[in-house]
C-alpha cells in the first residue's frame, strides 16, 4: 500500500495527516507513505521530526487584491503541477489524500489528471479556496462539520462526514503522567492554559502582558504559549515572575498537556476543535480575523451556539473581557464541567477509522 499525504501552512492542515498515517501503520505496518509539501511552509519541519519521505514543490497562495504575485503564482502553478506528476510517477501511490493548504492544488490536481484515486479533507466549516477549486477533480471530499454539505451541494456524491482524524488520536492518548511539572507547574492544581494557535498570535500575547498582574493573584495555573517568534518579546516585558505562570514559546507535547489542564484559551482553527471536542474540554475562543471568510468565527459558533464555549473576538480583547470571562469559569467547575460535556457530544472521535474506510475503497492489497 502506498499513500501520498500532502497538506501545509499551518499545524492545523499537516497533523490530520500525520494522525491519519499513524492510524493505517497500525492496522498495515508495511504502508509506504510519501509526504509532498513546500520548503518553507511548517510541514517540512514537522514532517522531517517524524521521518517521513518528503517531496518539496515551489507553490504559493493567491492574492486576494491584484497584485502581479499572482502572475508569478500562475507560473508556480503550472511548473509545480509537471514536477508533481514526475513524483507522482515515480512513487506510483495507490490513493494522494490532501489535507488543506495551497500545496495542495498542484499535488491533487495532477494526481487526478494521472487517473490516481484522490480525497481532500476540508476540516472547517467554510470551505478553503484551494478545496473549493479541487472539489471537481477529487473522487471525495471527506468533511468534519455538516454545514459544510451546503457549500459543496453539487458535489454531494462525492462528500462522507469523517471528523478529524487528530480528534481519534487525541481520544485514544494514554497521557503522561505530571506532564505539567515540566513547566514548573504543579499537577495538583486547576490549570488553563493559553496559546495562539503554531505561530502563536501577537493581539493574544498582548492581552496576557495587559492582564499578567492580574492572573498574578489568582488561585489558578496559567501556561502562556506565545509561539517562538513572539517568546522573547513577551518575556522582556513581564516585569517579575510567578511560581503559577509558565511562559513557554511552544509545546511539543500539546496533546499530554491537553489532557492536564482545566481550561483552554485558543484560536478556532478546525484541527484545535477537534482537539478539545475529543477531549470534552470547556474553552474559551478568540477566533482569528485574518482568515478567508472568516471561517474561524463560524467554526467557534458551531460550539458556542451548542454551549460548548465562549466566543471573545479579537477587538474586544482590549477590554479586559478575556480576563474577566477565564477567572469566572475557573472559579466554577460545575459550569466549565457542564461546557465539557456539550463539548464531547460534538466529537467524532472515530475520524480515522472512517476516513481509512473511504481509502480502503481504493485500495487493492
Amino acid at each position: 500500500m502506498k499513500i501520498v499525504l500532502s497538506g501545509g501552512g499551518t499545524g492545523g492542515h499537516i497533523y490530520p495527516a500525520l494522525a491519519l498515517r499513524q492510524y493505517i501503520l497500525r492496522y498495515y505496518p508495511n504502508a509506504e507513505f510519501l509526504y509532498i509539501g513546500t520548503e518553507k511552509g511548517l510541514e517540512n519541519t514537522v514532517v522531517n521530526k517524524e521521518k517521513i519521505p518528503f517531496e518539496a514543490i515551489k507553490i504559493q497562495g493567491l492574492k486576494r487584491s491584484l497584485s502581479l504575485e499572482n502572475i508569478k503564482t500562475a507560473w508556480y502553478m503550472l511548473t509545480s503541477v509537471r514536477h508533481a506528476k514526475k513524483i507522482l510517477k515515480k512513487f506510483q501511490p495507490d490513493i494522494v489524500i490532501g489535507t488543506g493548504g495551497y500545496v495542495c492544488s498542484p499535488v491533487l490536481y495532477a494526481a487526478s489528471k494521472l487517473s490516481i484515486p484522490t480525497i481532500i479533507h476540508e476540516q472547517n466549516s467554510v470551505v478553503g479556496v484551494t478545496n473549493k477549486f479541487l472539489a471537481k477533480y477529487v473522487n471525495n471530499i471527506a468533511i468534519c462539520f455538516e454545514d459544510t454539505v451546503k457549500e459543496l451541494e453539487k458535489y454531494q456524491e462525492k462528500l462522507v462526514l469523517t471528523g478529524n482524524p487528530r480528534a481519534q488520536e487525541v481520544a485514544e492518548w494514554t497521557p503522561k503522567a505530571n506532564s505539567l511539572e515540566k513547566y514548573g507547574l504543579s499537577s495538583q492544581k486547576d490549570t488553563v492554559l493559553i496559546f495562539g494557535g503554531s505561530r502563536g498570535a501577537l493581539h493574544l500575547n498582548q492581552d496576557f502582558i495587559q492582564s499578567y498582574q492580574d492572573y498574578a493573584h489568582q488561585h489558578y495555573q496559567v501556561l502562556m504559549v506565545t509561539g517562538q517568534m513572539h517568546y522573547e518579546e513577551v518575556v522582556s516585558k513581564i516585569s517579575s515572575k510567578q511560581e503559577h505562570i509558565a511562559i513557554v514559546p511552544y509545546l511539543d507535547d500539546m496533546m499530554d498537556i491537553l489532557c492536564s489542564v482545566n481550561l483552554v484559551v485558543c484560536r478556532s482553527g478546525a484541527t484545535t476543535l477537534a482537539e478539545l471536542t475529543a477531549l470534552g474540554l470547556p474553552s474559551i475562543l478568540i477566533p482569528s480575523p485574518y482568515v478567508t471568510n472568516n471561517h474561524q468565527e463560524k467554526n467557534a459558533r458551531t460550539l458556542v451556539d451548542k454551549q460548548a464555549a465562549y466566543m471573545v473576538k479579537e477587538e474586544e480583547l482590549k477590554t479586559g473581557k478575556l480576563f474577566a470571562l477565564t477567572t469566572e469559569l475557573m472559579l466554577n467547575s460545575d459550569k466549565r464541567i457542564a461546557m465539557g460535556k456539550h463539548a464531547k457530544r460534538l466529537g467524532i472521535t472515530d475520524a480515522s477509522q472512517r476516513l481509512f474506510a473511504l481509502i480502503a475503497n481504493y485500495i487493492n492489497e
